[in-house]
């Protein structure tokens, strides 16, 4: 079974490397300029540390304000998506939904209406699978060449530039884009064909979903025992237990911080995407389900922009702690 699910897939672990002039590192050849559309709690950051490594970027968001990070690390701002993708080499979407990504990429106007015969186009959102491949088919009736590319790591990885990649798509288009995935990230596996990236990030999201849960359950059960629970969470992440999401979220959460690294709203519409796969593919997953069901209703509370870590405050309201989703109200936004 192991050998099964590891053959074929090609992993890169980033090297260290010295750039020289924009966009090229002495193994590889140059890419001008980016074209970054999408520059939120992901994208800003990802799109800043491609202006650290050399890289002319060019970004757009629909809310000018957020541009400000770019135009501070040097990049360039405009005001369109036709201007971000016109004359670029490479083109970057990081966008909240699929509905965004057919409209940016698809819709008049969109990244395939002006982007150039053999540019190629990286799409970092979070979407269905079935959109990616779409996309890819569209992409390719323009010359242009698409890779589906979900990130995980959240914004901290996204800041660091240590995010973990995984890519669907052509293995040459994959090769092609090493240096400017190097430049946000810091694993980097080629999965397969159109939409495996994204099917790979739905079980990514899964995962995810299954440890933050379980690890707020695991706070509230110790804190109800009288145990430290900065020593529990010390020695726990030292063991079999431990994992990133215990190592990026327990600090916060012992700390009742609340502030979104990736929102509730987020979360709850990737694990609609994992039920909706999971269902086409006649695949039981009863515990992912029920953390959707659980995502589900922190977002009817009111809790839908706040950080996924706050399953933390669900499960002491279902505990019947007093704190619950009323400390809410006091986290940081």
């Amino acid at each position: 079974m192991r050998s099964a699910l590891l053959r074929g897939f090609t992993s890169q672990k980033r090297p260290a490397r010295r750039r020289t002039t924009a966009g090229r590192t002495q193994e590889g050849p140059r890419v001008t300029t980016i074209g970054f559309i999408g520059l939120g709690v992901m994208g800003a950051p990802m799109a800043a540390n491609l202006v650290d490594a050399g890289f002319d970027v060019i970004g757009y968001n629909r809310s000018p304000g957020k541009s400000r990070v770019l135009a501070e690390k040097g990049g360039r701002t405009t005001g369109s998506v036709a201007e971000a993708v016109a004359g670029a080499d490479v083109v970057i979407t990081m966008l909240p939904d699929s509905p965004d990504v057919e409209a940016v990429v698809l819709g008049d106007g969109g990244v395939l209406d002006n982007a150039r015969p053999g540019t190629l186009l990286i799409d970092a959102s979070t979407i269905r699978p079935q959109i990616s491949r779409a996309v890819a088919a569209a992409a390719a009736e323009r010359g242009v060449r698409a890779l589906d590319a979900p990130v995980s790591g959240g914004e901290a990885g996204a800041i660091e530039g240590t995010l973990s990649i995984m890519v669907g798509g052509d293995a040459g288009d994959f090769t092609a884009a090493a240096e400017v995935f190097d430049a946000v990230g810091s694993t980097i596996v080629h999965v397969g064909p159109a939409g495996a990236g994204q099917t790979v990030k739905a079980a990514n999201q899964l995962i995810v979903a299954g440890h933050l849960e379980l690890l707020a359950e695991a706070l509230v059960f110790l804190d109800a025992h009288g145990v430290d629970l900065s020593s529990a969470i010390t020695v726990l992440g030292g063991g079999l237990a431990g994992s990133n999401v215990l190592a990026r979220k327990a600090p916060g959460m012992l700390a009742r911080h609340f502030e979104p690294g990736f929102r509730v709203d987020l979360h709850h519409k990737d694990l609609g995407i994992v039920v909706d796969s999971a269902r086409a593919a006649g695949v039981a997953i009863p515990l992912g389900a029920h953390v959707a069901d659980l995502l589900t209703s922190l977002r009817a509370q009111g809790a839908g922009s706040l950080d996924h870590s706050t399953l933390l405050l669900q499960v002491e309201q279902l505990s019947g702690k007093h704190t619950g989703l009323s400390t809410a109200e006091r986290a940081p936004r």
